[in-house]
């Protein structure tokens, strides 16, 4: 597969969808498949998981733009270095008492 990995990161800070919001979807359906006939069930389903596969796709491809682009900012910005700092700091020092 082509993102395996970004699947795999993704699974790992993915979130489950509100539990209300799955349980009226269901509650939803069963009202719905009351009033249909069987075949309109099938069809609805099949609508569903299409729908289903189509969010999967979108979602994957919205979290991996996501990290590329976090990888992109990350690339940009100097990291920090306490120890950098600290020489820099005693250079303006020395810099400093030098002028005076």
């Amino acid at each position: 597969m082509e993102y395996e990995y970004m699947r795999a990161l993704r699974q790992r800070f993915f979130t489950e969808p509100d539990v209300a919001l799955q349980k009226e979807v269901e509650k939803g359906w069963r009202s719905l498949s009351e009033r249909v006939s069987k075949e309109d069930q099938r069809r609805i389903l099949g609508l569903v998981d299409l729908q289903a596969a189509l969010l999967e796709e979108t979602t994957l491809a919205s979290f991996v733009s996501g990290f590329q682009l976090a990888l992109g900012i990350a690339g940009e910005i100097t990291p920090y270095s306490f120890a950098s700092d600290e020489e820099d700091r005693a250079e303006e020092r020395r810099d400093h008492r030098g002028e005076a």
